[in-house]
């Protein structure tokens, strides 16, 4: 049986199961959702209005037992850059939906009564709209443990917290891991557009669903050999990962200074080793916790966490690099333990860690708090932002607002969107794809760092503008593909090393749907989503003066290394 689309009208509280049309068909993940966006939402559209639509979508190979593909992409157009958006999720949605034979599922429309909040829940054939009165004001845990109780924990579940509810830029979709813990649609306030849907949840059921058909499956289970192998022999995707987390990238970064220290004021940070991941990995064997954990089901680089206090209380898990960095040495916090509690909160409150914790950052410059002050950090999110006083709802506007309302000059933002934990000065590479992904300053859009710090498929020089502009285009293309196969980011790193990890992963596709690619294909995959996607931000107002750096990064040089941002308009525009 061939897959279909969900298609769900908030307004009509009604849904149709269409077929796929035959352009869509070999798209998945980002490919399918920003194909979606592009060709259905109005691009100069309110993304908090009725004309937005929220699109999931599994990648090609979720679902399947390739390793490492259990991503689901969700897109719409971003109430955070007012760009198009992709941003993808482990947990246990993808591989249930593409089960279930679910395409896609396309939300439209806002309900005629907006003081209803709804459950969707989504079963073979059938959308049941429900009014959950109960869980309005409610967290996301609060959501999580009712709705398996609710089903036996036969259910797949994404939801928001109050953040979403009140439509806050900084609001993720928070979504179900295998261990019953959060992971996050994180980037781009997406949490914002399902709350102007007034969709409190969405369960998917795990129960009544079919195995996916495979064309081949010798040929697939051939290549998802050689595939896992190539992962688990790359000294990044097979160790450093595994043993350390993504927090591996704190003594890295800071030896490299490229580490983004006091809202963007230095490369590196004194106190590096009290939040590295090294020092993580201690904590966690001594207290209990998990060093190494998947994210999604049949993942084999593991690299996600359990991360326990000193009585060995459960603080969070998903403990990424992205979070700990912008609240350790951006915000000066050097208790990894407060770090951990501040994450775990974010998590239930259904927030985008790293806009909220580079906002945070941002309001030490704007006298809201001191560096160092993890207490003040919490108390602001847990009183303030979670309900919406004047100060909270600024703070859940994002670092671009922020700097807007106190009338700052030094704000790290792209296309609106807060700068990750990579300085664009001494990471030239990864400053490249900042200023030109269609998604604003977002590391995953094309991952430099892997070749100008990991010498990853080679080494250009983090320092130097010779190759950036080239490496960055390369990595985007690449990045939009296999965010379209459902696979990991981390596959980048043998895939960048291991002339059998790319072919291998083609061939899995060809073997699931009988089809012939080549890596010709998958290149002209990548770029056709990156040219759909800036289509749609040029028709939505944005013109190449958006592809640009914060001002103070060309004239404030970035220790140690005293880098600035030295690219020309001309050469970002090329």
């Amino acid at each position: 049986m061939a897959d279909k689309i969900y298609r769900v009208n908030m307004n009509e509280l009604s849904f149709k199961i269409e077929e796929v049309p035959s352009q869509w068909m070999g798209l998945g993940g980002r490919g399918f959702t920003s194909t979606v966006v592009a060709e259905e939402v109005d691009p100069e559209c309110h993304p908090l209005g009725p004309n937005n639509k929220l699109v999931f979508a599994p990648g090609l190979l979720s679902g399947t037992s390739a390793a490492n593909s259990g991503r689901n992409s969700c897109g719409a157009k971003s109430p955070l850059t007012g760009g198009i958006k992709e941003s993808n999720v482990g947990g246990t949605t993808a591989g249930i939906m593409s089960k279930l034979g679910v395409k896609a599922l396309i939300i439209e429309g806002i309900p005629q009564d907006t003081s209803k909040f709804y459950q969707l829940h989504i079963t073979k054939d059938n959308v049941d709209f429900i009014e959950v009165p109960e869980l309005v004001g409610k967290d996301n845990y609060y959501v999580l443990d009712a709705m398996l109780e609710k089903y036996n924990k036969k259910v797949a579940v994404m939801s928001i917290a109050r953040p979403g509810e009140m439509q806050m830029l900084t609001s993720n979709i928070s979504v179900k891991d295998p261990q019953g813990k959060l992971r996050s649609h994180g980037r781009g306030g997406l949490g914002a557009v399902m709350g102007s849907k007034k969709i409190k949840c969405i369960t998917i059921d795990s129960e009544k669903y079919k195995e996916v058909t495979i064309a081949d499956p010798e040929k697939f289970k051939e290549a998802s050999k050689v595939f896992t192998k190539a992962l688990q022999e790359n000294p990044i995707s097979g160790e450093g990962l595994p043993a350390f987390g993504t927090n591996v990238l704190v003594n890295i970064l800071n030896e490299a200074g490229g580490l983004p220290t006091r809202n963007f004021r230095e490369g590196s940070w004194e106190h590096a080793e009290n939040i590295c991941g090294e020092t993580m990995a201690e904590n966690i064997k001594e207290r209990g916790g998990k060093t190494t954990h998947g994210c999604h089901a049949g993942c084999v680089i593991q690299c996600s966490q359990v991360y326990n206090d000193k009585e060995g209380k459960y603080l969070t898990s998903g403990f990424e690099y992205e979070t700990i960095w912008a609240l350790g040495a951006n915000l000066g916090i050097e208790d990894l333990d407060q770090i951990a509690k501040i994450d775990g909160l974010m998590d239930d409150l259904g927030l985008d860690s790293i806009e909220t914790s580079v906002c945070l950052g941002l309001a030490v410059d704007a006298g809201i708090l001191e560096y160092g002050d993890g207490e003040k950090a919490y108390q602001l999110l847990a009183d303030e932002l979670a309900n919406g006083t004047p100060l909270g709802r600024i703070i859940g506007s994002g670092t671009h607002v922020l700097g807007k309302i106190y009338g700052l000059v030094r704000v790290p933002t792209v296309k609106g969107q807060g700068i990750p934990a990579y300085d664009p000065r001494s990471v030239k590479g990864q400053g490249v794809t900042y200023v030109t992904t269609p998604m604003g300053a977002d590391h995953t859009a094309g991952y430099a760092v892997a070749t100008n710090i990991l010498n990853s498929g080679g080494y250009v020089d983090p320092l130097k503008k010779e190759g950036q502009v080239e490496l960055a285009r390369n990595l985007q293309i690449a990045s939009a593909a296999v965010d379209s196969t459902g696979m990991c980011i981390f596959v980048a790193f043998p895939a960048l090393d291991d002339p059998k990890c790319l072919p291998a992963l083609i061939d899995m596709i060809n073997a699931r749907f009988g089809a012939s690619l080549t890596g010709d294909d998958v290149v002209n995959l990548g770029s056709t989503i990156l040219k759909t996607e800036h289509a749609f931000n040029q028709k939505a107002g944005f013109t190449s003066a958006d592809d640009r750096m914060p001002e103070f990064m060309k004239y404030e040089a970035l220790p140690p290394h005293n880098a600035t941002w030295d690219f020309t308009n001309e050469e970002i525009d090329e």
